[in-house]
């Protein structure tokens, strides 16, 4: 399936970009929105805007996704190489480690893929609502097998070989509404976007502050989940005026500190017509727009603030591997 012989859902952008397009709305980030980028960089000041990819910690947050474990390379014989003579036949001075790692790709700072959140929709006009994803790309396109998977459409490289880089926004949540939670919908947003002098223009990245990965931070390794759900702001992906203005607006990509960017109903039990996550439905499924969630901006939200700013030059590749739907990264702001 794809978006030039299917239908398209309601309010998506299938087909915008062409019937095979697998980048959505990063098509967006053009040379000029490069070179817009590029002209913020006043300082020469970067910020990494990654958590250590060990963060949160534990499984707290969410069950399947485990912390990472690394542990030494090992040879054909079983030898592991770590602290280890680098070739074991030749009489040399050499020492090596050499590691590997087992990593839930979207277990800390990370890039949700456009195959990660799909929906049931009658893509074909059969009357019959089938799974599918961004674009119209059907599962024919997604593999799991022996205990391994592979998104053959819509994977994180496609987004890596894009590149992604271009302007972005800080809207600094945080400075107006402290560590309480707060779901915040459109209007909201607006006031605090006019009270900070934010222009938000198509092409640009979204970068939301809620102070809620300096919060993990704080708490060492141990989350308290409790905790956590009770903390720092989240948007409403329920509001419709919110949703229209990320769809009108034209933005590239939305990153944010948070768990899942948007806020989650803990007690939603769903009447089968309706998305936990509405706004990865809107983003992820519809509009092509990719989610970065738990990215550390507080330092860089906090010299923004102080420097009367709020764009700066966003440089924010996932990881270039094949068929994977999301990717950790180490994001770099340049001011």
């Amino acid at each position: 399936m794809n978006a030039a012989t299917f239908n398209r859902p309601e309010g998506s952008n299938w087909g915008e970009f062409g019937p095979d397009d697998q980048i959505g709305r990063l098509n967006y980030l053009t040379p000029e929105k490069v070179m817009q980028g590029v002209a913020e960089v006043r300082a020469g000041l970067v910020f990494s805007l990654s958590l250590p990819l060990d963060l949160p910690g534990g499984s707290a947050l969410n069950p399947a996704r485990k912390p990472p474990i690394l542990r030494p390379t090992e040879r054909a014989d079983g030898t592991q190489v770590f602290l280890h003579p680098f070739a074991c036949d030749h009489n040399t001075t050499d020492v090596a480690c050499d590691d590997e790692v087992t990593l839930s790709l979207q277990y800390s700072t990370q890039w949700d893929g456009l195959s990660h959140i799909g929906s049931h929709f009658d893509a074909n006009g059969d009357g019959n609502p089938e799974i599918v994803f961004y674009n119209g790309h059907g599962t024919e396109h997604f593999h799991k097998a022996d205990g391994t998977s592979r998104a053959a459409r819509l994977g994180i490289e496609h987004m890596a070989r894009k590149g992604v880089q271009g302007r972005a926004v800080m809207i600094d949540l945080r400075a107006h509404l402290g560590d309480e939670r707060v779901v915040v919908g459109y209007d909201r947003l607006r006031q605090i976007m006019e009270a900070d002098n934010v222009t938000v223009e198509k092409g640009d990245i979204l970068v939301v502050h809620t102070g809620f990965a300096d919060l993990i931070l704080s708490m060492n390794g141990q989350p308290d989940a409790e905790r956590l759900a009770k903390s720092c702001a989240v948007l409403d992906g329920f509001d419709p005026l919110l949703q229209r203005w990320i769809d009108h607006s034209g933005i590239a990509a939305i990153a944010c500190d948070n768990y899942a960017v948007e806020h989650r109903p803990y007690d939603f039990h769903g009447d089968g017509n309706s998305p936990l996550l509405p706004l990865h439905e809107l983003c992820l499924f519809k509009l092509g727009i990719h989610l970065g969630e738990l990215w550390h901006l507080t330092p860089l939200a906090n010299w923004l603030r102080e420097s009367k700013r709020s764009r700066f030059l966003l440089t924010a590749p996932p990881l270039n591997l094949p068929g994977a739907v999301g990717s950790p990264l180490n994001p770099i702001a340049t001011v």
